[in-house]
């Protein structure tokens, strides 16, 4: 199976310059757990809730700070037409959840470890590390 059997298509793109709250905002009314943050139609940033959630709690105002500010800069990225598991291989080693995925240069879709999990169980067992990497001090979810 390939990434593109897999990923999703509705990609929500952002600018650097939106403010954490906007972001937020729009995360929380299309149920999305990332923003792709794009610039001349290409991509400089990726933003999780986490990444806003983690700002916020460290004093950071949400309606000055933008995303720009907390984004992971270097995004990794795959190819749409690579097999599913490169792409787990490229989550485990980089320890991500989230790879936008790519054709011809152009965003084309991203692909979550849900993703690959609701497609591919049999993969669950690579990826358990992923799901568990902050499990830390805390308990539930």
């Amino acid at each position: 199976m390939l990434v593109k059997d897999v990923m999703n298509k509705n990609v929500v793109v952002a600018k650097p310059i939106v403010t954490l709250r906007e972001a937020a905002r729009v995360m929380g009314e299309m149920n999305m757990g990332s923003l792709v943050i794009m610039e001349d139609d290409k991509i400089v940033g990726i933003v999780t809730s986490t990444d806003i959630l983690k700002a916020i709690g460290e004093g950071k105002d949400p309606d000055k700070v933008t995303i720009g500010e907390i984004a992971t800069k270097n995004v990794i990225t795959i190819q749409a037409d690579e097999p599913l598991e490169k792409a787990v291989d490229i989550m485990v080693k980089h320890k991500i959840k989230k790879l936008p995925v790519m054709m011809n240069e152009k965003l084309v879709g991203i692909i979550t470890v849900s993703d690959i999990a609701i497609v591919e169980p049999k993969i669950v067992a690579s990826i358990a590390t992923l799901i568990s990497l902050n499990a830390g001090k805390f308990a539930g979810g």
